[in-house]
């Protein structure tokens, strides 16, 4: 009887290892990214290295989409904007200009600050004309660069000096801050008042000169998806990636302060 039972224990076990052993299951893949589509980012031309970057970044993370880059003073793409410029999302380095166009319901969602900037002097290497501060600027010896009021730039300029009670005597008001910088740069110009992050990104180009007065007129930067888009969800999602985490690592780098 004994023996019988051994049998069948071990036919039973025989019948089992004739059975499917059943596969573990497969570890859930990996799901594509969706996001696809092309935008045109028009952006302040302070922004040009870090957007450069950032657009770079952005369509690694998302390899279905294409970045297309328009820099200029903030504005003059407020014009092109209005006008009619296919443009998806517009990053402005003032908030007086993104007024322009909010207050023509040309946004598709509501402005979000992402940065902040202040001036700085540039001078070529060296300083040949001695540049220490603020108050040398209206020397007429030396040869003065600055933004037009119009550009955000050249606003902060106009309140800055209106803070000292200096006046200022430029030879050239350019249309954009990376203008001034190539003015200065050259050799055209003795001094420029830029941005601190285009002095940092021009490196050894130039010398920057600081001075207590900047802090009278940061510039804070807002950027918003535009109406119209063909893609408006890579729109929103370009501008959600500038004010998250690997957006405001790279302005940091940059020298831009948090908004």
């Amino acid at each position: 009887m004994k023996r019988l039972v051994l049998v069948a224990v071990a036919a039973a076990l025989a019948l089992s290892g004739c059975a499917s052993t059943p596969e573990p299951a497969a570890a859930p893949s990996a799901t594509a990214d969706s996001l696809s589509g092309s935008i045109t980012v028009f952006a302040a031309a302070s922004l040009t290295g870090t957007f450069t970057e950032l657009a770079r970044e952005f369509e690694a993370a998302h390899p279905g989409t294409t970045v297309e880059l328009a820099f200029a003073g903030s504005s003059d793409l407020v014009t092109q904007i209005t006008e009619g410029a296919p443009a998806d999302v517009f990053a402005s380095a003032d908030t007086k200009n993104m007024a322009k166009v909010t207050d023509a319901a040309l946004n598709a969602e509501a402005p979000v600050d992402f940065a902040t900037n202040s001036l700085e002097i540039a001078v070529p290497p060296g300083n040949p004309a001695r540049v220490e501060g603020l108050a040398d600027l209206a020397d007429p010896d030396v040869r003065l660069v600055v933004c037009a009021p119009a550009v955000p730039c050249g606003a902060a300029t106009v309140a800055v000096a209106t803070v000292a009670g200096v006046d200022l005597s430029p030879v050239s008001e350019e249309s954009s801050v990376t203008d001034v910088l190539g003015k200065v740069t050259s050799g055209e110009a003795d001094a420029g008042l830029v941005y601190v992050t285009d002095v940092l990104a021009a490196g050894d180009a130039v010398e920057g000169i600081g001075f207590d007065e900047s802090g009278e007129a940061v510039n804070v930067y807002p950027i918003v998806a535009l109406g119209g888009s063909d893609a408006p969800d890579v729109a929103s999602a370009f501008v959600a990636f500038v004010v998250g985490a690997a957006g405001q690592k790279v302005l940091a780098a940059a020298g831009f302060g948090a908004p």
